[in-house]
């Protein structure tokens, strides 16, 4: 493979990188006669035709991104069935190894780096891309100390696929925000949970949730509170602590509303820092040695040690601890102003989707009243749930202030409204009140309740003359959950059971084999296709490669002492339960 040369001009030199999804190689750029990285998807990710065309439109869209803390996209290609991108390539190491070595990190190292990745979200943000993977691995720091942020197109690109198929979960557990643990709907403030994640481990060397397997470490991430970093290591600014906590808020409406709030709130951690220097925040501790440091020398002056010298120096002790006094005194005035202590206006809670009663809970949650609006007609938004709210979500409102809502009524005449999730039983009246009919009505095995409308024909917001029929397909109830099989192939056996376990499956049957081509232990094949959909609980049979097939041994001659009877062949791959004894061992 690294002889290899795509589309005429990228030639492939070694192998840098190797992860779940793609294969990351060193090459040159012929025509522009410079070092690039390509990364190939894995073939497996191929197969997915919806997969492949996400892949494509979002690493474009990731290609628009000029920034220097973004990996540049500088080209996305296909020769048969090879999917890659072409990147810049980055001589450095991954903030992942980076953890590994220094954990915890001098505090003025996270504050500059989180900053960095913070600027390259706010520039994706503006361009309407979410990156929902952010974590240490895809964060590369170059050997000049700039943060490059990776891998836009293939977290949104696998996102967009899981979503139209299915409950898969997709990013890194440890660093994913609640709204993705549950499923829900993701924006630019999901991104600042998955870096405020990022600041907590850079602190404090951990995680704050960790489990036995991804399942326990979601609900975590929805359920539990996250440990404060300064009580597992000390010297940590309170400021800085605040704004960890701040950005990895449970719920969206309490964390910074944009990458710009972040950086503001960091770049004054750092101003507070540089002006007050570490003493404000081990204040209490320097008065405490002040004090013990005060009664020595009045110990010494009592007998009659340098008297004079002693209390020269007692009376500068007071000056000193009353300049950490003020500086502690204005620090912290100064970080409550920018928390909003003193503050008359609040960022307005998101009440976008939700019911009233949702609403309510929110709000008296947040410190606002609901005032209700209108109900207005709304393509966006299904009958019921709000549409449009009065601030805005995000915007800066009177604290304890009023909040007015409009609620949806569904579509207006002349456009199909949205029945997917009603009973069987009201659609039909429901539809006649927008002129329409009730068309054909497929039922199919599905865990939704019986009768629930699952899908219609034509869609929500699509212009319909009168007297037009829509189509639904509605559960029979009797359906099991489904998952999404995973792509196990190439895995070791080891990260191939855990794969399938995460989503819900089963392990089935294990077989080895001779393979030529894949290196022991990894698996070759696996019984259903990766991202089709199954019943939760079905188990998956897989091959693993026991390596190369050994060279067929020379007979040797038999003699006269030599019994007859069959001779058991002793290198055909083992059945399952014979995994201790593979072939070739």
């Amino acid at each position: 493979m690294s002889s290899r040369l795509l589309s005429g001009r990228y030639e492939l030199l070694e192998k840098i990188g190797d992860g779940g999804m793609a294969v990351v190689y060193k090459g040159r750029d012929r025509l522009l006669n410079r070092f690039i990285a390509v990364k190939i998807l894995r073939p497996e990710f191929t197969k997915d035709a919806t997969f492949v065309e996400n892949f494509k439109r979002e690493s474009q869209a990731a290609a628009g991104l000029s920034h220097p803390n973004i990996v540049g996209v500088y080209d996305v290609g296909r020769e048969g069935n090879i999917n890659y991108i072409v990147m810049e390539l980055i001589e450095g190491h991954t903030l992942n190894d980076i953890i590994e070595e220094e954990a915890p990190m001098d505090y003025r190292k996270v504050i500059d780096i989180s900053k960095q990745v913070a600027a390259a979200l706010r520039i994706a943000h503006k361009n309407k891309i979410i990156h929902r993977d952010v974590k240490p691995h895809n964060i590369m720091i170059t050997n000049d100390g700039v943060v490059k942020l990776a891998d836009f197109g293939i977290a949104r690109a696998v996102n967009d696929a899981t979503l139209s198929t299915g409950s898969k979960i997709v990013g890194s557990v440890h660093y994913f925000s609640p709204e993705q643990a549950r499923g829900n709907y993701v924006d630019e403030r999901s991104d600042i949970y998955s870096l405020g994640i990022v600041m907590y481990e850079m602190l404090t060397g951990k995680v704050p949730f960790d489990g036995e397997n991804p399942v326990t470490v979601a609900l975590k991430h929805i359920n539990e509170e996250i440990v404060p970093p300064s009580e597992l290591v000390d010297g940590i600014p309170p400021m800085l602590e605040r704004c960890v906590m701040k950005a990895t808020s449970k719920y969206q409406t309490n964390r910074y509303a944009n990458a710009d709030e972040l950086i503001e709130d960091l770049n004054n951690i750092s101003f507070v820092t540089n002006v007050a220097g570490d003493s404000v925040f081990a204040s209490s501790d320097y008065i405490e040695k002040s004090k013990k440091r005060k009664a020595l020398e009045e110990s010494e002056e009592n007998g009659g040690q340098g008297g004079k010298k002693k209390k020269k120096k007692n009376k500068a002790l007071p000056v000193i601890i009353a300049l950490v006094l003020i500086l502690l005194a204005g620090g912290g005035y100064f970080a409550a102003w920018k928390m909003g202590v003193f503050s008359d206006t609040k960022p307005a809670p998101d009440l976008l989707g939700k019911t009233v009663e949702e609403a309510q809970a929110i709000a008296q949650e947040e410190g606002f009243t609901i005032k209700q609006g209108k109900d207005i007609y709304s393509n966006d938004y299904p009958e019921g749930k709000i549409c449009t709210q009065d601030p805005e979500p995000g915007a800066e409102a009177p604290k304890e202030g009023t909040i007015t809502i409009h609620v949806s009524k569904g579509s207006k005449e002349g456009m199909v409204p949205n029945i997917v999730g009603m009973d069987e039983d009201q659609v039909e009246a429901f539809l006649a009140e927008y002129g329409y009919k009730l068309g054909n009505v497929k039922t199919i095995t599905d865990p939704a309740d019986e009768g629930t409308v699952l899908e219609q024909d034509p869609v929500a917001g699509t212009p319909l003359e009168k007297e037009s029929k829509v189509n639904i397909v509605v559960s029979d109830g009797r359906g099991t959950e489904k998952g999404t099989v995973p792509s196990v192939t190439g895995l070791t056996l080891e990260d191939a059971k855990m794969r399938i376990l995460e989503e819900g499956f089963e392990v089935g049957r294990i077989d080895y084999d001779w393979d030529n081509s894949v290196d022991k232990g990894y698996v070759t094949y696996q019984q259903y296709q990766a991202n089709s959909l199954l019943d939760k609980g079905t188990s998956i049979d897989i091959t693993v490669s026991s390596g190369p097939e050994p060279a067929p041994e020379t007979p040797k001659k038999e003699d006269d002492s030599s019994t007859d009877g069959d001779q058991q062949s002793t290198d055909q791959p083992a059945e399952e339960g014979a995994t201790s004894q593979e072939p070739g061992a």
